[in-house]
């Protein structure tokens, strides 16, 4: 862009002239939404013809400016390495360096749609994207996670600091209001895994072998499975669903506004709730799949209850069920990190919400079982 090129406008004017290497724009009169229409073409091609660290926008003859205004001005220099340094402007004016800031700051300019790319490369392209997507999701977990500790260290250090109401009320909802699903899903698998094993046993002539088949399964992995899965499906999409809301309302800035910590008020009592309540569930699946692999084993192989419960206590070790146990909290503990981390990076959008409460979900049940076969690699090297 050579010379000088004077493009006016009423009430809104610009002069782009060259003082040197640099192409200085000059706006004068008012920059205001129904005035600066006229003015794209000219902004357009400054860009087009302009390099971006060569661009000064003079603000001596500014008259007001608006938004709209802000950010045509602001689009000249956005491609800037440092688009806000002082090297892009002269002159004075009282609020138009800062709103240009602003407008640039709270705006996205979205990169043209790139052409589908098919074949061999195409699928390469796609799988890589999906592993460095699952890859930001795990640091971005961890870094929940770490800052959930901090917060509950922090909390164990200052007890007064701890919010017991939305605790016990979230313990409700994720213990007790949860226990009879999660009974009866456990009662059915316990009743399947005895009828499964009367009928592979029977053939052996090793039936009464049923009554340690369910309980070794139910007391080490199909209750404490099934309290996670039921956890991940039920209670954290409800974490996520309640907290993503909130965000999408902006009560959780109208928290951190009035000096409220969101992780003190909502993530921690939902953290406590699921750890807590956890191994509680977990022993009520445990019951009740063992009642329903006894019910099975009375039914079809004439196995009493009194024989099936002294069997139990003679040949099954309490090893068993202090396993199962200690997985539960771990797994309360994941499930609780994943549904509020979720929740806490809903946008403004439904359809963001409905995306994280799906994510929710699928990282939750995905997490659990690869949780659960690393328990069981460490517990057989174990021997326990």
């Amino acid at each position: 862009m050579r010379g000088e090129t004077v493009i006016t406008a009423d009430p809104a004017g610009l002069t782009v002239r060259e003082d040197g290497r640099r192409t200085v724009l000059e706006p004068s009169g008012d920059w205001l939404v129904d005035t600066v229409g006229v003015q794209d073409a000219a902004i357009r091609a400054v860009e087009e013809n302009s390099e971006p660290g060569d661009i000064v926008i003079d603000l001596d003859g500014l008259g007001r400016i608006d938004t709209a205004g802000a950010y045509l001005l602001g689009r000249a220099t956005r491609r800037c390495s440092e688009p806000d340094g002082d090297i892009h402007y002269r002159g004075d004016h009282p609020t138009a360096r800062r709103l240009i800031e602003e407008v640039r700051s709270r705006t996205t300019i979205c990169q043209p749609e790139r052409e589908p790319v098919f074949g061999f490369m195409g699928a390469m392209a796609r799988i890589g994207a999906g592993l460095e997507a699952a890859w930001l999701e795990a640091v971005s977990t961890m870094a929940f996670f770490g800052r959930t500790v901090t917060t509950g260290l922090r909390m164990a250090a200052q007890p007064w600091r701890f919010r017991l109401t939305p605790t016990v009320w979230a313990m409700e909802e994720v213990g007790v209001n949860a226990l009879p699903i999660i009974a009866v899903l456990s009662f059915f698998i316990g009743a399947v895994v005895a009828y499964m094993g009367a009928n592979l046993l029977r053939s052996v002539g090793f039936s009464v072998f049923t009554v340690e088949l369910v309980g070794i399964a139910v007391l080490r992995e199909f209750g404490v499975l099934i309290t996670a899965i039921m956890l991940a499906g039920r209670s954290d999409s409800a974490f996520t669903a309640s907290i993503g809301a909130m965000k999408m309302q902006q009560e959780i800035d109208a928290m951190r506004v009035l000096g409220l910590d969101p992780y003190e008020a909502l993530v921690m009592p939902r953290v406590v709730a699921c750890v807590l309540m956890a191994p509680l569930l977990t022993f009520g699946a445990m019951i009740s799949g063992i009642f329903g692999g006894m019910l099975v084993a009375w039914s079809a192989q004439d196995i009493s209850p009194t024989l099936f419960i002294t069997r139990f206590h003679s040949e099954l070790d309490w090893s068993h069920f202090w396993v199962g146990m200690s997985k539960a909290p771990v797994f309360g503990l994941v499930v609780a990190i994943i549904g509020c981390r979720q929740g806490m990076e809903v946008r403004g959008d439904v359809e963001s919400l409905g995306r994280r409460v799906t994510a929710s979900v699928v990282q939750s049940i995905f997490a659990v079982i690869v949780l659960e076969a690393l328990f069981a690699m460490m517990y057989l090297e174990l021997g326990i």
